[in-house]
């Protein structure tokens, strides 16, 4: 196993730890609600990450197509998915102690989900197409298309909004600049750091599996042929 699966490893169960027993904030509506700091955000991190590189590996494959690049880019983007969806349910959870509510009419909740939906249709278009190649060239400009509309829904359109309650959003504070202390800060990056890594490690299994099957695939073709 390569080192950096290791680091994985210690990185998640050092989060994991310290965030269920370390020290946080006593602050006001948040109090212990505040340990979800080390497992929602990092996985948005990591989901943007991973959606990054697949949005990349389609690129790439509009410039040279492959069987390999559309296997990276599709794998990509089902544990960005898988990362996003992970998001969600933590926040929802988060705004359950915190606001009241599972679920707001809240912008950045509202674009975040809307960006899920759109990676939804990613896979369900990957799912109506037979043809081989037609699917991986319209899966690859709709990624690139999906990838360019999550940004301003994630990034932009949160922050130029009038009123938000989440945090960094619509004029309230980010948690760095009223809660996010120097121990918070040594638990906080190594956790985004490890569900990054983890969204890579899970990328790397499922392209092996994709690939194997492939080469089951062709071998079973050649002995029909």
């Amino acid at each position: 196993m390569k080192w950096w699966k290791y680091l994985t490893i210690v990185l998640l169960l050092y989060t994991a730890v310290m965030g269920l027993l370390g020290h946080v904030p006593r602050l006001a509506i948040l109090n212990e609600t505040e340990r979800n700091l080390y497992f929602h955000v990092p996985m948005w991190f990591g989901m943007t990450i991973i959606l990054l590189a697949s949005v990349i590996n389609s690129i790439r494959y509009l410039r040279e197509p492959s069987t390999r690049l559309d296997t990276l880019a599709h794998e990509s983007a089902k544990t960005g998915i898988l990362l996003g969806v992970l998001g969600l349910l933590t926040g929802s959870l988060w705004a359950r102690y915190t606001w009241g509510t599972w679920w707001t009419t809240d912008v950045k909740l509202n674009c975040a989900a809307i960006t899920m939906l759109i990676y939804a249709a990613y896979l369900v278009l990957r799912g109506s197409v037979q043809d081989e190649q037609q699917r991986a060239r319209l899966s690859a400009i709709y990624n690139i298309f999906a990838f360019a509309a999550a940004i301003p829904l994630l990034f932009i359109m949160p922050r130029v909004a009038s009123a938000s309650l989440h945090p960094g959003m619509g004029g309230n504070p980010g948690f760095s600049k009223y809660d996010l202390d120097s121990a918070m800060r040594l638990v906080f990056y190594p956790a985004v750091i490890g569900w990054t890594l983890l969204g890579v490690w899970i990328t790397e299994v499922a392209c092996r599996f994709a690939f194997v099957k492939e080469k089951i695939y062709e071998k079973q073709e050649k002995q029909l042929a």
